[in-house]
């Protein structure tokens, strides 16, 4: 893992950083955190649980305006975030830093949407809200693109990651309603693999019709990350990325699909992005 390096506003006993004036610098782009807790108390995901509980449904749509106007949880849940040592950080292992990650990326693209007032149609509308919006995240400033591009698909071997990482758009995985866990990381980034790939319109479809089969565009963007456990020559159509994909697909279909995408002989395309919010 990149080492972290300490971050100065991370105080003992009690974080308050309520206004720009509690930070010994911040950039316009900078997003303070809002709420005080306790930093003797060890890291809890429990504010996360329930805003995802209250606010997300089963199916992963979001009701932005109610947590907009209830965002205690999520406030508190970022401060959890910011009051994270390097050195405790460091201390976990592989699953909980991963879940850790995951859960932050996920908890602060939220707050990156409701930050806006009004909410927008699109997190695409929000200006720099991947590359230069910066949260702070276990004693680090941190965007968006430096949790997902920098950290964990550097650090972790693990293409699954792409089903769990929610941009608030439609056309992304859904949202899961509930944390990540060093306990079930695997298991639920399973569960993410199905229910991603079960969606017709954004996740994966075979048209036997048109001898096509139709992929998530985030195939097209990330498919090379599977490449490393899923390369392969003789079986799926496609260029050497869309066959790693493919190969890694064909563990989640039924054996009559797995069948047809392994002979190969058919198109690869790719799915249209909707990138209007995942809202309820």
């Amino acid at each position: 893992m990149k080492k972290i390096k300490p971050f100065s506003i991370l105080l003992p006993g009690v974080l308050l950083l309520s206004s720009c004036a509690n930070l010994p610098f911040i950039g316009a782009e900078d997003i303070p955190v809002q709420a005080a807790i306790d930093t003797n108390k060890p890291f809890s995901n429990d504010d996360y649980t329930k805003l995802l509980a209250q606010y997300v449904t089963d199916d992963g749509w979001v009701n932005y305006e109610q947590l907009q106007q209830n965002r205690g949880a999520l406030d508190r849940y970022y401060a959890q975030l910011a009051a994270v040592t390097p050195d405790t950080y460091k201390s976990w292992d592989e699953n909980q830093q991963l879940a850790f990650l995951m859960n932050a990326y996920n908890a602060l693209t939220l707050l990156a949407i409701i930050e806006q007032e009004p909410l927008k149609s699109s997190i695409r509308d929000i200006p720099g809200v991947w590359s230069s919006k910066k949260f702070q995240v276990a004693g680090e400033s941190k965007t968006l693109n430096n949790i997902e591009h920098d950290i964990i698909r550097p650090t972790f071997n693990e293409p699954r990651i792409h089903a769990a990482l929610v941009c608030a758009a439609k056309s992304c995985p859904p949202l899961r309603n509930e944390p990540f866990t060093a306990e079930n990381v695997d298991a639920q980034l399973e569960d993410q693999v199905k229910r991603w790939l079960a969606r017709p319109d954004s996740g994966f479809r075979i048209d036997r019709q048109e001898n096509k089969v139709y992929l998530s565009k985030i195939f097209d963007w990330y498919g090379d990350d599977w490449k490393p456990n899923f390369a392969v020559k003789d079986q799926f159509s496609g260029d050497d990325k869309q066959k790693a994909v493919l190969n890694f697909i064909s563990n989640y279909v039924s054996s009559e699909d797995q069948a047809y995408l392994k002979a190969g002989g058919y198109k690869v395309g790719y799915l249209g992005y909707d990138w209007s919010l995942n809202k309820q």
